[in-house]
């Protein structure tokens, strides 16, 4: 385990204060510098007085929530065709549960829809559960309960009438979670008639916490679901909290992501399906080792086509600088085995300079020989689907085909490892272990994601405008504080100085102020761990 650190300075010593004072998840100050008031002190409204009855669409052309309340999600609220909803700095959402999860309320930006959430690193917005109290007390095993979020746009996928989600007309589909094919739930547009520039809104600091739900087999809400959606749309600073299935996944579409993080869900990080062709970068996935999850623990879930066709357009993503730390699947799940990239259903795509630690499988290519054309492993040995300049950290098995661990010393070994990637039991600096109680959440062990030295990397991101010029492996820059430190609910990647950091707010009233700063006074040089 890492060496902690102490400070002298009397600032340095009152940001590292004994967690046991108050939670480090606490946020019961939310939005304090943008001028919110206590989250505790806000009165409550419900989403549905917003919206039409019978459709849950809201009514207005133009709806704002603001931070001096709490809106409570007690339906699923869509942002219907030509609508926007504008999210200030520092609003708290609310889900309410529903015992159904067909009936999971969510909130739905609707093709043609816009949300405006622009969060700030110090004015986050928060979409939670409504038994949230949001100090710190709410355990990260609650999942499920309510939906998530959904964006649904016009831009290319590759669905055919033969797929399930799919409305009869190629290219338009209604969102995995739904039954009904209601045109609100819809996404993509008719071939032909697609915009891979559709512009959804903007999400910046937003967190996405406790949501979820199975509506059947293979028919799940995931934290952020994306669905067709454009290129023109903004988000980065996304974090997914304790979700029941996936944390991010995209259904087609070319939206790009950059700074995201998913935490203790109990499915696959990020899942890519039905021709997603965008860019990534700098994402984080975060599995608990304490073996209570039920569901799998992929870190890419990468699919093609899930028809099994052989479609023209293929998933064609491109991902750097990904840190994802598994469970090595303590919880014994024999279906789900728990690996760190799965690339499956002809996937194509780029996965380069990311480290994968802690999984049951390192990667697998799947090849079952079921699907016409090329398979995810016959897109590997082509070179159209690249997984190169990585490194993987402590999994149990290294490389699999089908399923079946590659041969020692054979062709496939030799490619991978010839691709640049590279296969340790450890690398200095990086800790993928950690110790949580996961009914107070309080962290006795943090990790250290930043491998120190860097990791070096040959695979530079291209210089498109998107991409940020890097030449090291993984999320985190070596001896930078991470970009999860002063926003998210719990920076495990405070890589500055190895701590996770203390909340100001230490009596938990909702203001910092003198008081808090006296009672740091008899903490000096004292972790938060």
């Amino acid at each position: 385990m890492k060496t902690k650190k102490t400070f002298s300075k009397l600032v340095a010593t009152a940001a590292v204060a004994v967690a046991s004072i108050a939670p480090s998840f606490a946020q019961s100050n939310l939005g304090e510098s943008c001028g919110c008031p206590a989250v505790a002190s806000r009165p409550t409204v419900l989403m549905s007085t917003l919206t039409n009855v019978a459709t849950g669409e809201l009514l207005a052309s133009s709806t704002i929530l603001t931070c001096d309340k709490t809106w409570i999600l007690d339906d699923k609220v869509y942002v219907g065709d030509g609508k926007s909803l504008t999210i200030n700095p520092g609003t708290v959402i609310k889900g309410r549960f529903v015992a159904s999860g067909v009936n999971a309320n969510a909130l739905i930006v609707a093709k043609g829809g816009k949300v405006f959430a622009n969060g700030t690193e110090s004015c986050q917005i928060v979409f939670t559960a409504e038994a949230d109290a949001m100090d710190g007390t709410y355990g990260i095993l609650n999942k499920g309960q309510w939906g998530g979020v959904v964006m649904l746009g016009k831009a290319t996928n590759n669905l055919t009438t033969a797929n399930t989600l799919c409305t009869g007309v190629n290219g338009v589909g209604f969102i995995e979670g739904y039954l009904s094919s209601e045109p609100l739930n819809q996404f993509g547009m008719p071939v032909g008639s697609n915009d891979d520039n559709d512009n959804s809104g903007v999400m910046t600091y937003v967190s996405i916490r406790h949501a979820g739900a199975i509506v059947g087999v293979a028919n799940e809400l995931n934290g952020l679901t994306l669905g067709s959606v454009g290129r023109g749309t903004t988000l980065h600073h996304i974090e997914i909290v304790s979700n029941l299935d996936d944390g991010i996944e995209f259904f087609g579409g070319t939206v790009d992501l950059k700074y995201a993080s998913v935490l203790f869900n109990d499915d696959d990080g990020f899942d890519w399906d039905l021709g997603w062709s965008g860019r990534g970068q700098f994402w984080a996935v975060v599995k608990t080792d304490q073996g209570t999850a039920a569901g799998g623990d992929n870190g890419f879930e990468s699919d093609g086509d899930d028809q099994k066709i052989n479609a023209a357009l293929q998933s064609n993503p491109q991902v750097y600088n990904a840190t994802f730390i598994g469970s090595n699947n303590i919880n014994g799940n024999l279906t789900q085995k728990g690996v760190g990239i799965m690339a499956k259903e002809q996937t194509l795509g780029t996965i380069r300079s990311s480290v994968l630690a802690n999984y049951k499988i390192g990667a697998d290519f799947k090849n079952d020989g079921t699907r016409p054309g090329n398979d995810a492993y016959d897109n590997w040995i082509a070179g159209t689907l690249k997984v190169e300049c990585n490194t993987f950290i402590g999994n149990t098995t290294m490389l699999q085909v089908n399923g079946v661990t590659a041969v020692v010393g054979g062709s496939d070994e030799t490619k991978f490892f010839t691709d640049g990637n590279i296969s340790s039991a450890s690398v200095a600096g990086f800790d993928f272990l950690h110790t949580m109680n996961t009914s107070t959440n309080v962290v006795s062990d943090t990790y250290d994601a930043s491998p120190n030295p860097a990791l070096a990397s040959s695979c530079t991101p291209p210089s498109d405008g998107f991409f940020t010029s890097t030449n090291y492996r993984g999320a985190f820059e070596a001896g930078k504080k991470s970009w999860l430190s002063n926003w998210s609910i719990n920076a495990l990647y405070d890589t500055e100085n190895g701590l996770v950091p203390c909340p100001t707010d230490i009596n938990g009233d909702g203001s910092t102020n003198n008081i808090d700063f006296l009672q740091l006074l008899g903490q000096f040089n004292q972790s938060c761990d």
